[in-house]
């Protein structure tokens, strides 16, 4: 029996990052291509600057990004937020853009079991609703917006 070499988290991270260098079948769904760079995709995936008060919008629409059903946001529009992530105050000294958008892009990326779900993946998904199937949550502007609000977020 071989035995196995074991590597830490953070190299587990970037093989994996590197590994997966465009949007999975992107192209196929209509989404914009991206490109992983360690943990992060660096380049905004519609090639413009995100807007912070429209991602504040969407990370507090209940029926779009529900980012409060999970997180707590630190914005008065964040009624009744969940605990099942971390708090997102802070969030914009703790990752950088290209950080973020990679964790609301896929987050399975990071964190392979995680619970958030992919806001811009299509492929490999399971128990999709039908009307939604083949359709990511949020559209490469959305992200952008709600990428310029968290990265808005600092202590």
């Amino acid at each position: 029996m071989k035995a196995r070499r074991r590597i830490g988290a953070a190299t587990a991270v970037a093989l994996t990052a590197a590994a997966w260098i465009a949007g999975g079948s992107a192209g196929a769904a209509g989404l914009a291509p991206y490109r992983v760079v360690g943990d992060a995709i660096p380049a905004a995936l519609d090639g413009a600057t995100g807007d912070a008060s429209r991602g504040l919008k969407i990370a507090v629409d209940r029926k779009r990004g529900n980012c409060v059903a999970c997180h707590a946001l630190p914005a008065a529009e964040a009624t009744f937020p969940g605990d099942v992530g971390p708090s997102l105050a802070g969030v914009g000294d703790r990752l950088n853009p290209g950080q973020i958008r990679l964790r609301v892009v896929d987050q399975t990326r990071v964190v392979p079991r995680t619970v958030m779900p992919p806001y811009y993946r299509v492929e490999g998904l399971k128990d999709v609703a039908p009307e939604y199937a083949g359709k990511p949550i949020l559209n490469a502007g959305e992200i952008e917006d709600l990428v310029a609000y968290l990265s808005s977020l600092r202590k």
